[in-house]
């Protein structure tokens, strides 16, 4: 990914300076594909991000993997296994994959299932005279060593 101020740079360079594309790749740091992109194209942000991320590998998994994280989500936070823990179990039935798919498809799993809870929130209405909140505090005051505290509820 380029950044606006590099993208600047390289324009700068070519059109303003006259410098040639080598040049600009020397000093820069950068391609030369890079920088004749830059040159012919008028964006000023360079970005790329795949629409869909292939599960070639974790395809099979994937029910396996699910059934981990639901009963590593159960667990009490204390006893939780950390993401390569359940790579390896998983390793261990046989998975070939790399880890940084079981990572990627692990978040993609928490989000979906934190969306699902968010949804399920139900904010707290009551009908006068059927709920009540009472505030309370110490109060202490002091008068010439004569200490007093109230309680005030």
């Amino acid at each position: 990914m380029l950044v606006v101020e590099t993208i600047a740079k390289i324009r700068r360079a070519f059109f303003k300076q006259g410098k040639s594309i080598k040049a600009i790749c020397r000093e820069l740091g950068v391609s030369r594909k890079v920088v004749r992109k830059v040159i012919r194209s008028g964006a000023t942000e360079f970005r790329y991000e795949r629409e869909d991320q292939p599960l070639r590998k974790i395809g099979r998994w994937r029910d396996s993997l699910d059934q981990l994280l639901s009963e590593n989500e159960a667990k009490p936070l204390r006893e939780r296994l950390t993401l390569i823990r359940l790579f390896e179990e998983l390793r261990g039935r046989g998975y070939e994959g790399g880890y940084d798919a079981v990572r990627r498809y692990a978040r993609r799993w928490a989000k979906e299932r934190g969306q699902a809870t968010a949804a399920a929130f139900v904010p707290l209405s009551f009908a006068p005279g059927d709920a009540y909140q009472f505030d309370w505090c110490v109060s202490g005051s002091s008068r010439r060593g004569c200490g007093s505290r109230t309680s005030m509820n």
